[in-house]
């Protein structure tokens, strides 16, 4: 049965459904798997991926189902709350069914956007848990990257103080001769916090460290959780954190994790972050969660480990990609899916009837101020002219060979008329489209959903890649901004264009793939311009580089790898209840 959320908060009906949540000898039993495959956590349980993938490397994998979304409002159109009740309605059809989502990460939790766990009665649990550091992945994760920073910095003030033969004496160090102006990486902290994008470090004597600019991004966008998401093993782990370009020397070569030797450590803290953590909804169906949000600043994406073990487990396993299909759904089709070898059956496109109404020039919308009457009364017109976004992302998705399903997320203000309308012009432009209140009903509310999406993975798809490898990073760039944007092509900076023809004259970086930075706001670079625009250029002004998780960064427009905090921020209506310890106002 499900629960009234009109009436409750999601921490109260997470509360209420974690009472008869399954325990981790409970999990084992239902998911066939061993003993020593259940790495108990308090009242979660991690999975060991490399013995449960090793047992069933025999099996066959099961259907891959990705979703996705249309250029969402600042409140988000529901990919979580999709997932969930997906999972909940093909559960509900008597399905083996599972899926694995990103961590959240503490800044939109105690910001303006919430969790990210879904909601109403299509939400995974347990929720605090799920909201406020899990198993401790985010914060391994932190400690890894600072600890390089504090590797590099210490090493720069004791090559400072010291001569060669002294270094060699006192700490068997050769000189790295690190440029301070070329400092590439900064440190982290999972919270939006503005005031540290740019700081100075080193203040006071020689032995307070060494006096420079520095910075701070969020958690979630640090390359190592980009190596997470797409790692292997620990063994690929070890590798990569090896191979980390942490700032360049005098001469302009990369120093790396390890020219400082630091990489071994950094492995020690983030090893036991490999092994996917295990949930579920609050109709109990499983659901793994690894690796970490922000698709516009980071791959956004739930780990190629969580996908190999979901296939092996389920015969349906639901992955899902973070904001839109221009970003998201992008990333897992030419990044993911090409580093795991994996093919999806579906993508899901998300949709919302309120999205669509603010690309049809609807009023603004902004996160914690109430919505427009535009929003919540019909409006036909306004709809209609919006409808090209959610046919552009539609597109996108059949250009990868696979035909999309359009999952009308519904909201009660929703009219027939105005879902009828949607659905026409997403069956005219090759969808399959699913009207579904997972939100309101649970699984009962997502059957029609389920139905579609087991229909389509039965549908014969030629899944095929944007580009190939051999393609220039420039010429990949420009096809992004064409097919998937809708732009007539890319300009680059003067720096941003010096960059990029270095990474294409040196054939250590061919395999390097191509992570595009930009906002998930809009098509373009530019959050404010909504719909579908035409006669626009991408404007690239830098290229950043991951040389551990092998990524190019092409950076569109102005964007952050630190978001800021709000006025109103969501962390002041969290609080304990002082006699159960139980957390209240997480959403």
């Amino acid at each position: 049965m499900a629960y009234d959320a009109v009436k409750m908060k999601d921490w109260q009906i997470a509360e209420a459904a974690e009472e008869n949540m399954p325990t981790p000898d409970e999990w084992r039993e239902k998911l066939n798997l061993q003993k020593d495959e259940v790495i108990p956590f308090g009242r979660l349980s991690r999975l060991d991926f490399l013995k449960i993938i090793e047992r069933l490397k025999d099996k066959p994998d099961g259907k891959y189902i990705e979703v996705t979304a249309i250029t969402p409002t600042p409140l988000g159109e529901g990919k979580t709350t999709t997932a969930m009740g997906l999972l909940e309605g093909m559960g509900k059809r008597g399905l083996n069914v599972g899926g694995c989502i990103r961590q959240p990460s503490g800044g939109p939790t105690m910001n303006i956007k919430g969790t990210a766990a879904g909601g109403g009665n299509a939400l995974i649990i347990p929720l605090t848990d799920f909201s406020m550091g899990l198993a401790g992945d985010i914060n391994d994760i932190t400690n890894a990257h600072n600890l390089a920073m504090v590797a590099l910095t210490s090493r720069m003030q004791h090559e400072r103080n010291y001569d060669d033969e002294q270094l060699a004496k006192r700490s068997r160090m050769r000189r790295l001769d690190v440029d301070p102006s070329r400092v590439e990486m900064g440190w982290v902290i999972d919270f939006c916090a503005q005031s540290l994008r740019s700081i100075i470090i080193g203040i006071g004597g020689r032995m307070d460290g060494f006096l420079m600019q520095s910075k701070f991004a969020i958690t979630v966008s640090s390359e190592l959780m980009a190596t997470l998401s797409i790692v292997r093993d620990l063994a690929d782990l070890r590798e990569r954190l090896d191979n980390i370009t942490v700032a360049y020397d005098k001469k302009g070569n990369p120093v790396t994790t390890g020219d400082l030797e630091v990489g071994g450590a950094m492995t020690a803290w983030m090893r036991n972050t490999i092994n996917p953590t295990l949930m579920c909804t609050v109709e109990y169906q499983p659901c793994m969660v690894h690796a970490g949000p922000f698709a516009n600043i980071a791959v956004g994406q739930s780990s190629i480990i969580g996908d190999r073990v979901g296939l092996k487990l389920f015969d349906y396993h639901v992955t899902e990609s973070g904001f839109a299909a221009d970003i998201g759904f992008e990333k897992f089709w030419n990044v993911k899916c090409r580093y795991s070898g994996l093919k999806p059956h579906v993508s899901v496109l998300t949709t919302t009837i309120r999205a669509l109404k603010m690309h049809g020039g609807g009023p603004r919308v902004v996160a914690g101020l109430p919505l427009s009457d535009d929003y919540t009364k019909e409006n036909l017109g306004l709809l209609e002219k919006g409808l090209p976004n959610m046919v552009h992302h539609i597109n996108t998705i059949r250009q990868s060979g696979m035909n999309p399903v359009v999952c009308i997320n519904s909201f009660h203000t929703d009219t027939k008329d105005e879902i009828a309308m949607v659905r026409k012009a997403a069956e005219a432009a090759g969808a399959r489209c699913a009207v579904s209140t997972h939100w309101a009903n649970g699984g009962d509310g997502a059957l029609e959903l389920a139905d579609a999406v087991k229909d389509a993975c039965e549908d014969k798809s030629d899944f095929k890649f944007l580009y190939p490898m051999e393609m220039k990073l420039r010429d990949r760039v420009d096809k992004i901004a064409k097919v998937v944007y809708g732009a007539d092509g890319a300009s680059w900076a003067p720096e941003a264009e010096a960059k990029a023809k270095r990474f294409e004259s040196d054939s250590k970086y061919d395999d390097y793939a191509t992570m595009m930075v930009k906002t998930h706001l809009s098509l373009t670079h530019d959050p404010s311009i909504k719909g579908v625009p035409k006669g626009w250029t991408l404007p690239i002004r830098d290229v950043l580089i991951y040389s551990g998780a092998k990524f190019l960064c092409p950076c569109a427009g102005a964007i952050s790898l630190m978001p800021g905090t709000s006025s109103d921020p969501a962390y002041r209506g969290v609080d304990v209840d002082v006699k159960t310890g139980k957390v209240s106002g997480i959403f």
